[in-house]
């Protein structure tokens, strides 16, 4: 069913047929159909333009604390299986819709999209008009909402506007914390349907909300991959005698997580051992060696993202999931820009120009997405490689 156009708060009566609605902080409302677990659900609203991978995206946990509109219209045509997750359980908030749910229609499926949602406590909404709330968000900047489904169509309006507008935001917000690992762990799995390589380096992954994809490439690089809570401290990391450090992706404010991450990334490049970042790890090595962040206005979500190698002026076609940025001209001149945004000319990545240590904004691990960036973790590899022959050699 098509969605209303957009307008202001009016009635507490649902339109006929409809079971949820979508309020957002300035009192715009969308109203739908209600899939998933019935509730509420408050969180900062934002799109992503991804036409494969729902289940994956639902997973990252860089999506805590969001609710994830899908602009691609099929969302749950392939159903669920316990392989294309990212996460132990979802991290997002809900999810927006604008075609009702089909049957699944693929041979890996063992589990109708729906059902997933309810089991995993899932709240969404379909039949909005999601390139109106796309437009919406472009406009004027990812707001705060709340999603809410009741079978009996009866919902407190005034209750729900109030909850929106009261939520914080993701500024300030730590939730690095809420979805890293509690304790240290192995992970040998390597990527779907490949043996595993000889493991010739020990990489320490400090959990910030890590993908399992990026575990599996590291694996199936040659590492033996070590898991360790985002609030470890550099000791314990040297304890675990690393060759390697990788720094997670996750959510939340950067600079929030910072006030104890820091620390300890800074002791891991002052004793000069390699390390490499992705998404939020990208963001915490900027602010170590003292650059700033910001939130975006719209972030970048999607996996058609197209991203400039300023060392080899080649383009990547990449998988990216964030909302805040590494201010480039905040970098000290010890470090080095290696990629860029060729959306909005954003910073994509860095490297230190006196030491074995780089990161990327973007997700080279591509779930889902595009293989383009796969390069980077063999870039890793090569980076131990020749810090042990050094190391050797002194």
């Amino acid at each position: 069913m098509n969605n209303p156009s957009l307008s202001k708060r009016t009635s507490m009566t649902a339109p006929d047929n409809m079971t949820a609605l979508l309020v957002l902080s300035d009192g715009t409302l969308f109203w739908g159909k209600g899939v998933g677990a019935q509730g509420a659900s408050v969180g900062e609203i934002c799109f992503n333009t991804s036409m494969t991978g729902y289940q994956e995206i639902l997973t990252d946990p860089s999506y805590a604390g969001q609710i994830i509109t899908f602009t691609f219209p099929h969302i749950g045509n392939v159903g669920t299986n316990d392989q294309d997750i990212e996460c132990d359980k979802p991290r997002a908030r809900g999810l927006i819709l604008r075609t009702d749910i089909t049957d699944p229609s693929n041979w890996r499926s063992i589990e109708p999209f729906n059902a997933w949602l309810v089991k995993n406590n899932l709240i969404g909404i379909t039949g909005i008009d999601t390139r109106a709330l796309t437009s919406h968000i472009r406009d004027k900047g990812a707001p705060n909402g709340v999603i809410a489904y009741a079978e009996d169509g009866q919902f407190d309006l005034d209750d729900l506007l109030n909850r929106a507008k009261s939520w914080p935001g993701l500024e300030g917000m730590d939730l690095a914390r809420e979805v890293s690992c509690t304790h240290v762990y192995e992970w040998n799995e390597p990527l779907w349907q490949r043996t595993i390589p000889t493991q010739r380096f020990h990489v320490v992954a400090i959990d910030y909300g890590a993908k399992k994809n990026i575990l599996r490439c590291l694996v199936s690089a040659g590492c033996r991959v070590t898991v360790v809570p985002s609030t470890i401290t550099s000791e314990e990391i040297f304890s675990l005698c690393p060759d390697g450090v990788f720094l997670s992706n996750g959510p939340g404010d950067p600079a929030a997580t910072g006030l104890y991450a820091v620390s300890t990334i800074r002791a891991i490049l002052e004793r000069r051992i390699p390390l490499f970042g992705i998404c939020l790890g990208h963001q915490l090595l900027a602010l170590t060696i003292g650059a700033k962040t910001a939130k975006m206005k719209l972030g970048h979500r999607g996996a058609n993202q197209p991203v400039k190698d300023l060392q080899t002026g080649k383009i990547e076609i990449t998988s990216q999931n964030h909302g805040f940025e590494v201010l480039t001209e905040t970098l000290p001149t010890s470090a080095e820009v290696t990629h860029v945004s060729l959306f909005d000319g954003s910073n994509e990545g860095v490297r230190l120009k006196d030491q074995a240590a780089f990161s990327v904004q973007y997700h080279p691990e591509a779930s889902p997405g595009p293989h383009d960036s796969h390069y980077l973790f063999k870039r890793f590899i090569d980076m131990i490689e020749a810090d042990k022959a050094s190391r050797k050699a002194a």
